[in-house]
């Protein structure tokens, strides 16, 4: 499993404390409301590439590398330290040959226009320059690709206008956990 290591400020890690108080609870969470119920809105199919962007504890990880199969590839990006450590261990545990974690708080390192579908959930309201995670986002999103949001921090009104403010997307549909966003033509 590789991870790759890239520096941007856009965000202030938490302390070790409170992700691992978080991932307790989102362990939790997990048993009660499983993640699979939102991962299906993001309509993934087997070998897409899959950007899970604040990745954090890896609820999501191991449903998405299921659904892309040997042929997909799934990216796990976190500022968090904790979080990587957590993923590989979890990827390897699980024999998920197909994660690749990525330790940034913006620029992903990946190649323009090679992601199908970018998982965003529950990261938006802890970002200090979205539109960099936007610019970063459209960048690297396939032209008939989705960005798949959640954030239940955020009002309706807050993710819409948040997510299409700088023209890089339009809100394609909303779904019972997710909204989904198309990538524009850059503005």
């Amino acid at each position: 499993m590789q991870t790759t290591t890239l520096d941007s400020p856009i965000t202030q890690p938490t302390s070790n404390t409170h992700f691992r108080m978080m991932a307790f609870f989102m362990k939790a969470r997990d048993m009660f409301k499983p993640r699979r119920n939102i991962v299906e809105e993001a309509h993934i199919l087997r070998g897409d590439r899959v950007l899970d962007y604040g990745c954090g504890a890896g609820s999501y990880i191991p449903d998405v590398s299921s659904r892309v199969g040997k042929t997909g590839k799934v990216y796990a990006l976190d500022a968090h330290p904790l979080s990587i450590k957590r993923i590989r261990s979890m990827t390897t545990s699980q024999r998920m040959a197909n994660v690749e974690t990525i330790h940034s708080d913006c620029k992903t390192g990946l190649p323009a226009e090679s992601i199908d579908i970018i998982l965003l959930y529950d990261v938006f309201h802890l970002l200090t320059d979205s539109e960099s995670v936007l610019r970063e986002l459209h960048r690297i999103l396939k032209s008939n690709g989705n960005l798949s949001f959640s954030d239940h921090h955020l009002s309706h009104n807050d993710i819409v206008a948040g997510v299409t403010r700088s023209g890089l997307f339009s809100l394609c549909r909303q779904d019972r956990h997710t909204y989904c966003f198309v990538k524009s033509e850059t503005p």
